[in-house]
């Protein structure tokens, strides 16, 4: 037998529709569709809740949970996020514990009582819950990888579980873990445009957040103007042709370069001058070979300790160097390759090319 399709709710004008009228169709679609009452019924609820009759939603969750539905841990989560909106916070701190002693196998109820926590300001109890769901879940013994997000049972889910805990621990000030790394590799793995401009520290940017919590006309305005100069200077980036960069680091940074990593003479040289010379000569071999768009992009150490702790890479490792390179360029912190040979040396010697790193006879 073909199974009875369900109708669309009655038509209501926008203004009718209220979270209250929505709820009360809901219920009598769940009653003449008792095969999908569950999902309906618990939409019904999500509406009593948007309508602040909380105790109407909590009894819709409290029938299905003690008519065994499928997703007992999911609408217990619901069922906790409706009694702390209702104020009834110690009633729902004792459900949490209760949840939690079950051990729920489905990522969105951890998330779910997570976000709860994080909505009313409570970023302890909410790290805790995101870390204790992402623990019970990965297994103790799982590598923090991304391969390996990618072939547990529930990839999506892990991922909102590590990126809710980045955030929280974020706003709460505390260290990058490997949890965190793992956060931000996974952020980094989505395409461009998905995943915004900068870095998932500066999406989850504590001033940032409450600007986007903010009711305030003039907090939202100056967000907005951030982000949108952000996207442009981003687009800009994309824009240009890409640019080959060698690294350079002017000499008090590389002293402190060699002093932090020693390791690093043999790739740049003992002596700023030998440093300087090797630049340039890169660049010439990689202009006789026919690349494209030069550059120079001028390095510090601290941004290069900043950027090798987001990646979570090494600061030795030769592709590490040239990522970073890459990186600053698309942060427009770099300059073509070659100057004219009447301006200014790349170098910062204050002497034309042409007459320093441009005159072969000198380098």
């Amino acid at each position: 037998m073909s199974r009875k399709r369900r109708p669309a709710p009655p038509r209501h004008t926008l203004a009718e529709r209220t979270p209250v009228i929505q709820a009360e169709e809901l219920e009598a679609l769940a009653r003449e569709y008792p095969q999908d009452r569950e999902e309906i019924l618990v939409e019904a609820a999500g509406c009593w809740n948007d309508a602040g009759q909380h105790d109407r939603a909590l009894a819709l969750y409290q029938l299905l949970l003690d008519s065994g539905c499928e997703d007992a841990h999911l609408i217990e989560a619901y069922r906790i996020n409706t009694l702390w909106e209702a104020g009834r916070t110690g009633e729902a701190r004792d459900a949490a514990a209760r949840l939690r002693r079950q051990h729920p196998t489905d990522a969105g109820a951890w998330n779910f009582v997570a976000e709860t926590f994080e909505t009313a300001g409570e970023l302890h109890d909410a790290a805790d819950w995101f870390t204790a769901g992402l623990t019970h879940l990965l297994g103790p013994a799982t590598p923090l990888t991304r391969a390996a997000v990618e072939h547990a049972s529930d990839p999506s889910g892990i991922e909102m579980l590590v990126i809710g805990r980045h955030r929280v621990r974020r706003r709460l000030a505390q260290p990058h873990d490997d949890l965190d790394r793992l956060a931000d590799e996974l952020h980094e793995h989505h395409p461009a445009l998905l995943r915004g401009p900068g870095t998932l520290d500066d999406l989850h940017d504590p001033d940032h957040l409450r600007a986007a919590e903010s009711s305030d006309p003039d907090v939202l305005r100056a967000s907005i103007e951030k982000l949108t100069a952000e996207v442009a200077a981003r687009r800009a980036a994309l824009s240009r042709p890409r640019m080959t960069c060698a690294l350079f680091w002017p000499e008090t940074e590389f002293t402190r370069l060699l002093t932090q990593w020693p390791a690093l003479e043999e790739a740049y040289g003992a002596d700023h001058h030998e440093h300087t010379r090797r630049v340039e000569e890169i660049l010439r071999r990689l202009s006789e070979e026919g690349e494209p768009h030069l550059g120079i992009a001028q390095a510090s150490v601290s941004d290069f300790e900043e950027f090798t702790r987001n990646e979570g890479i090494s600061p030795q490792d030769g592709d590490t160097r040239a990522e970073y390179a890459a990186d600053l360029a698309a942060r427009g912190r770099a300059q073509a390759w070659p100057p004219p040979r009447n301006s200014p040396c790349w170098c910062g010697s204050l002497r034309k090319y042409k007459k320093c790193c441009g005159n072969p006879a000198l380098t």
